[in-house]
């Protein structure tokens, strides 16, 4: 049993001392610490100085019965919390539905079955305390987070104003200055990486607030070419971007409405998954078309997905073959940022055919 589980303190609060004196021999014996109350309003004065881990709430009390008793526990944010077991010789239908309406977790009805009761009281403080240690991570990653944004983001302040103070303060060969150059664009990268870090975050939770505009896709997916270009000639791909069936150059533009850096982000991923899976020498094949008021963006490459992580391509943590090199983000990150952008994603993958992930966005 969890060490929290065993420390656990538990309030009976009940009007029959034959029951107080069963439940607190049986719930003792299990080396929880015993608090009891012999009625409603004396339960609340005992919560008001102890906050126990779980209640056993009798129903039926003269004064003030378990229902208004846990009216005014879920009523108060410090109590609120703390699981109500109902303990009832009612067993209608209508009883235990109200029971739960008014936030209880559970009923034991009478006489007890002890065997019954012991599991009861065990599931649901485990439970407490399992939802009590989520609550404390959930609150860690988001410190941790707000850290790491923190204190990342002044040293890198400092390499990407650098290089043109640098370049201002003497001179400085063509090649020095490209040096410079490359150390601010990867900062500036590394930036976006940390802000993006916490957007993934956000948009796991609900909680991130998209600003969408119209911009030019084509030109996202050149920049995102451009900055992996390094990884594209070490692999001698060729990449062919392709627009309603028609060869484009840099002066095509196709428009889609969401967030121009959110869409960067993940075919940055897609585009990286896509280089790492296709044999050298190689085509990746970027096609473009629209039906109705949607942008549709097709990136095909000629490796393929293994069968026993096909149907969990999208989800958190899957890859394959990449050993250390690989956290499985690439594309689940990819799935949220299109779908927070009222688009979707889909894969399709065959040794035959190879592999294409199809994204969907809005074009207003």
């Amino acid at each position: 049993m969890n060490e929290n589980v065993k420390k656990s303190q538990i309030l009976i609060v009940d009007d029959t001392p034959k029951n107080i004196e069963l439940l607190g021999k049986v719930l003792s014996d299990q080396g929880y610490k015993i608090i009891i109350a012999e009625n409603g309003i004396q339960a609340l004065k005992v919560v008001d100085k102890i906050l126990p881990d779980l209640i056993l709430l009798d129903i039926m009390m003269p004064e003030m019965d378990g229902y208004e008793t846990c009216k005014h526990l879920k009523e108060k944010p410090e109590t609120s919390e703390i699981p109500i077991i109902f303990l009832t010789a009612r067993v209608e239908i209508k009883d235990i539905v109200k029971g739960f309406q008014m936030g209880a977790v559970d009923y034991v009805t009478k006489p007890f079955n002890i065997a019954e009761l012991r599991q009861r009281v065990k599931t649901h403080l485990a439970l407490k305390f399992a939802k009590e240690e989520l609550k404390e991570q959930v609150k860690l990653r988001e410190d941790i987070d707000r850290i790491t944004q923190h204190d990342l983001k002044n040293p890198l302040n400092a390499i990407i104003n650098l290089p043109d103070f640098i370049k201002m303060k003497g001179k400085l060969s063509d090649e020095q200055k490209k040096d410079l150059e490359r150390i601010k664009i990867s900062a500036l990268q590394m930036l976006g990486m940390i802000n993006r870090s916490l957007d993934l975050v956000k948009m796991e939770r609900g909680t991130y607030e998209l600003s969408p505009d119209s911009f030019d896709i084509i030109k996202v997916i050149n920049k995102v070419i451009e900055d992996m270009a390094q990884s594209i000639n070490f692999k001698k791909l060729i990449i062919k971007i392709t627009l309603n069936e028609n060869n484009i150059n840099t002066k095509n533009s196709f428009f889609v409405l969401g967030e121009e850096l959110l869409s960067y982000s993940m075919l940055s991923n897609l585009l990286k998954n896509a280089i790492e899976a296709s044999p050298p020498d190689s085509t990746i094949a970027i096609l473009l078309s629209s039906i109705e008021n949607n942008a549709i963006i097709k990136i095909y490459n000629s490796g393929f997905v293994p069968l026993e992580i096909r149907d969990r391509f999208f989800e958190k943590y899957v890859t394959y073959g990449k050993g250390k090199d690989g956290n499985g983000l690439g594309t689940y990150s990819a799935k949220l940022m299109a779908e927070i952008q009222n688009g979707n994603i889909s894969m399709n993958s065959s040794k035959e055919d190879g592999t294409t992930i199809t994204i969907s966005l809005p074009i207003r």
